[in-house]
């Protein structure tokens, strides 16, 4: 059977994704964190560069990753002149080079591509019960990224254990991060909580899980007009005030207005909130789940159903982890772990804005493995995309009667 390739191009796949950035974009922010002043040969947007590959072909170490860059220098060199490094150099550059610039980087590039194609900041569009919901809704959570505890200290949590974590919020319209810290993993959720939150506007809605529970900085929500979702803590002390009925769903157990009776938590919040019971599917099984919100005239099961929406960005941290490079680090050092994980969230973006530009049809992993295995070809891209991107499984074969039955058998 004869397989169709796409036609001849004059740039190899790498390439024609490198060329999303602006030429301009990494001089100027080496400049800005004096990077320029750090290399020789080695100059920063061949370093960019070469952790793109890296992601992309999810390389195991250094040397992988300067073999695989020596191999191919020829397609390399029109990369707008990038160059191959020694696996020391690229040591070397991962240590001593401000990892602020992959993350201005990676923010930068996000303001460009929501600005070439307003629509890439929309996304797909929101799906089942948020589409009822006309304001913008964001999802705070936290990964942790395990590390190797004897070869990094400044990452060490427990006596034999060191860990990195990537806090998140996650815009459930675009699917796409608003806003990212990457810190260790010794600090608990809460006090992260303000930083993720600093910028959203009133009448946004915010949803966390019980870990983000803080009475002093809900009521800051609260106040600033932002309305939020959260679950509520086994060992909560509250009066009962007032209880609704703002649903017949038999699965709504109870609908309360409450106001806490603790020592502390009065203190902090002293306004009535928003108790709800409800009966929810998890992992096909029925769990009952209490849930806290600031807001009065929500449905219960608009709360229930709001909460349910905070496993997109589950779904978000496993579609990163199975596909970019965040597993083996390259690096023992803190600016070396930055690089690792804001350049990886920089090839997710800029995935992520090929397949909506060319309407991809499959899920992202399946892209990625398809530009992960044509990287090298001097392939056209668009072209790569609507081939793979359009393909549709075999018609399923319908049997007939007859063959539900051995010949010769009653």
């Amino acid at each position: 059977m004869k397989t169709h390739i796409p036609g001849r191009f004059n740039y190899s796949i790498l390439a024609q994704i490198c060329k999303l950035i602006p030429p301009h974009t990494v001089p100027n922010l080496a400049r800005e964190h004096k990077v320029d002043e750090q290399w020789r040969r080695f100059n920063p947007w061949s370093h960019v560069v070469a952790w793109m590959q890296a992601h992309l072909s999810h390389s195991i170490g250094l040397n992988d990753v300067c073999d695989s860059l020596e191999m191919n220098s020829g397609p390399l060199s029109a990369i707008r002149g990038a160059t191959p490094p020694c696996r020391n150099t690229l040591s070397h550059a991962n240590k001593v080079r401000n990892a602020k610039m992959a993350e201005d980087l990676y923010w930068l590039m996000h303001e460009h591509l929501t600005k070439m194609d307003p629509a890439f900041s929309k996304g797909p569009g929101r799906r089942g019960y948020t589409k009822r919901f006309k304001r913008a809704i964001h999802v705070l959570d936290s990964t942790t990224i395990q590390l190797v505890a004897n070869c990094m200290d400044w990452a060490q949590h427990r006596r034999r254990k060191a860990a990195a974590k990537c806090h998140l919020r996650l815009d459930l319209q675009s699917f796409l991060p608003s806003f990212a810290i990457i810190d260790t993993a010794k600090h608990h959720d809460n006090t992260k909580a303000r930083e993720l939150c600093a910028d959203l506007k009133s009448g946004e809605i915010v949803i966390f899980d019980k870990a983000y529970l803080d009475f002093t900085h809900l009521r800051e929500l609260s106040e600033r007009g932002i309305f939020w979702v959260s679950r509520a803590k086994g060992n909560m002390q509250y009066e009962v005030v007032a209880v609704l009925q703002t649903t017949h769903d038999p699965r709504i157990l109870s609908d309360e207005l409450i106001r806490l009776t603790g020592i502390k938590t009065q203190q902090a919040y002293p306004d009535v909130l928003r108790r709800v019971v409800a009966i929810v599917e998890i992992n096909g099984k029925p769990t009952k789940l209490t849930f806290l919100s600031d807001h009065i005239e929500w449905s219960a099961w608009s709360i229930a159903e709001l909460y349910r929406c905070r496993w997109d960005i589950e779904v978000f941290f496993k579609e990163i982890k199975q596909t970019l490079q965040l597993a083996d680090f390259f690096g023992y050092n803190e600016n070396a772990i930055r690089w690792q994980i804001w350049t990886g969230l920089l090839v997710h973006l800029l995935l992520r804005y090929l397949a909506h530009l060319h309407s991809w049809g499959h899920s992202f992993i399946r892209l990625f493995t398809v530009l992960r295995a044509a990287m090298w070809k001097y392939w056209s891209l668009a072209d790569l995309m609507i081939l793979y991107g359009t393909a549709r499984p075999p018609p399923r074969m319908c049997g007939t009667p007859e063959q539900a039955y051995f010949p010769g058998f009653a």
